[in-house]
């Protein structure tokens, strides 16, 4: 433990995608009740962390600018919160690659605040991995599945995961026409706010094809109300829809990210390499979802 803790340790926090979302209900905290399934692609932000006297974060990246280094920032607040509970941390000198855009529906920041208690545990170590959990679940709704960086399935207000359906490894396209939605904002032109629930998942897909017939009966409340307030998610969808390739189009969480569903890699590059061209000013990645068991 003492020779990693002189070493930089590094994370990848991947973005979170929500194959689907469904808004049943609200508590009387104001938190809405949710059922989502959610998976990792391998595409994300960067974290590195080295023992310091203090804690202190840097920002890098495409998509630092949009940022504060300051106490609002996640990685700092759940850094924080680890140091207070675990006796003799030394500190920390986080730094952040931000690769994924803000305000766009993937997790990015409670993907960050995830990786930063990763490797805090890891480093400062004597955190059980109930603590971690704990301090996600202060974070916020997406924090908790971020942290374990897996796919599930999500329920209450997010911080109720069980396991996912055995899947095939795929591949997505993700596209953002690069305008942050806020969302609370999303959530207040919500129309209808009892939704219903969808088909049950099966213990497992037994491939690509099954998956993406039962998520096509499943649906994102929140794309309707996101639509409203920035129409280019529209053209996003049909972007992505518009490929022969493309299984399924939709919007992840409360946008303004949209992905398409590739079973194979050469059809999601080829995809995302026109996009690009077509639209240049577009955040547009192509990345796996490796299998799950």
């Amino acid at each position: 433990m003492a020779a990693e803790a002189h070493a930089a340790l590094r994370e990848t926090a991947r973005a979170k995608v929500n194959l689907f979302l469904h808004v049943r209900g609200r508590r009387q905290d104001g938190y809405h009740l949710l059922e989502s399934l959610a998976v990792f692609p391998l595409c994300g932000d960067g974290l590195e962390a080295e023992s310091a006297p203090g804690l202190t974060l840097s920002l890098s990246g495409p998509f630092s600018a949009a940022l504060s280094s300051g106490a609002d920032n996640l990685v700092i607040r759940a850094a924080e919160r680890l140091s207070a509970l675990t006796p003799g941390a030394p500190g920390a000198a986080l730094r952040l690659e931000k690769r994924l855009p803000v305000a766009s529906g993937i997790g990015g920041g409670s993907a960050d605040a995830g990786a930063a208690l990763r490797l805090l545990g890891r480093l400062w170590g004597g955190a059980p991995k109930g603590r971690l959990t704990e301090i996600a679940e202060e974070l916020g709704a997406d924090a908790p599945v971020c942290l374990a960086q897996r796919p599930a399935m999500m329920a209450g207000a997010g911080e109720a995961l069980s396991p996912a359906p055995g899947f095939p490894t795929f591949w997505m396209v993700l596209a953002n026409p690069m305008q942050p939605l806020s969302t609370a904002e999303v959530f207040a032109g919500l129309k209808r706010r009892e939704g219903p629930g969808g088909p049950p998942a099966p213990a497992r897909f037994h491939d690509f094809s099954h998956m993406t017939s039962w998520l096509a009966r499943q649906r994102n409340d929140l794309e309707g109300p996101a639509r409203r307030l920035r129409p280019a998610i529209g053209r996003a969808l049909a972007a992505l829809a518009w490929d022969k390739s493309c299984a399924l189009a939709r919007m992840s969480g409360s946008g303004a990210t949209c992905f398409g569903l590739h079973a194979k890699e050469s059809s999601a590059l080829e995809a995302a390499e026109r996009l690009r061209a077509a639209e240049p000013g577009w955040w547009v990645v192509a990345a796996p979802v490796e299998a799950h068991s």
